[in-house]
């Protein structure tokens, strides 16, 4: 592979979003992708799985996924054969990445390009919702928002929505100091954060017609090694370490996201919750 000269941005792939940016300055989840890490959710793909098992995704299910990113859960959702699948996804480049997954021959498996809040599909499309690491990166309003689209996607009480963000810890976390973690993440990761605590998450879903039957909270652990061989596989991390230790910028920007977890793992966690909905939507 050749060496990624220090004030070039990461060599450019059609399925990664960000094609252009400088690595000191792109989303860090996008300078990630470039690097080749796959699995972005903050709990890893043990989180996910567990998010999907809670779900109880089987053949008779419709399936939507919010900002479907590269695709990875997308393939754990359809290796468990529901009916059919929708990616919702606002990126060109993920869209792409996403309509690969359909097989010749596969029907009820699209992506469509649109905000998670606003998707254009009709009222009951779904009996299953999903979406990671993607409200923790919203204001509250906008996190209502798809809250709502999502209450107004699924078909009855019978419908199951599912989280999977990053999380502030413990409940009662003093007000300034959650400021404090959320600007320190956003300044590390080039994006807003603004993560809930675990009873934060609990409400934001109560308010939206949603009661949790399901929770899991595991340590927010994403660049760390044990972790990284977790998600990726080992060659695949070693691929990853390689592609950072050749670009000065972005093995800085990586090692500056993993101080900032670090610095704030006590206060900080990732959460998976599950939900039925009891009441119509407040959106």
């Amino acid at each position: 592979m050749a060496t990624i000269g220090h004030h070039h941005p990461l060599h450019p792939s059609p399925s990664v979003p960000g094609e252009g940016l400088d690595a000191a300055r792109m989303p860090g989840h996008w300078l990630l992708a470039r690097l080749g890490k796959r699995i972005l959710r903050p709990g890893g793909t043990a989180l996910t799985g567990w998010m999907l098992d809670a779900l109880h995704i089987g053949p008779d299910d419709r399936v939507v996924e919010l900002a479907g990113g590269l695709g990875a859960t997308a393939r754990m959702t359809l290796a468990r054969g529901p009916a059919g699948y929708i990616a919702v996804d606002r990126d060109p480049a993920a869209v792409a990445a996403l309509s690969a997954l359909t097989a010749p021959g596969r029907t009820g498996v699209r992506a469509v390009r649109a905000d998670a809040a606003h998707t254009g599909l009709p009222d009951g499309t779904a009996t299953v919702v999903y979406g990671e690491a993607m409200l923790s990166m919203q204001p509250e309003p906008a996190k209502r928002r798809i809250a709502a689209e999502a209450h107004r996607l699924l078909a009855g009480p019978s419908g199951r929505y599912a989280l999977h963000e990053l999380c502030l810890l413990p409940d009662g976390l003093d007000p300034a100091l959650a400021e404090r973690v959320g600007a320190d993440l956003a300044d590390a990761l080039h994006i807003g954060a603004r993560p809930l605590t675990p009873s934060g998450w609990s409400e934001l879903l109560a308010a939206e017609g949603f009661t949790v039957t399901a929770r899991r909270i595991v340590p927010m652990a994403l660049l760390e090694p044990r972790r990284l061989v977790a998600d990726e596989g080992l060659a695949q991390a070693l691929h990853i370490a390689g592609r950072a230790l050749r670009d000065p910028a972005a093995l800085r920007r990586v090692l500056r996201m993993r101080r900032t977890f670090r610095r704030h793992r006590a206060h900080l966690g990732a959460i998976a919750l599950v939900a039925r909905p009891t009441t119509a939507s407040t959106g």
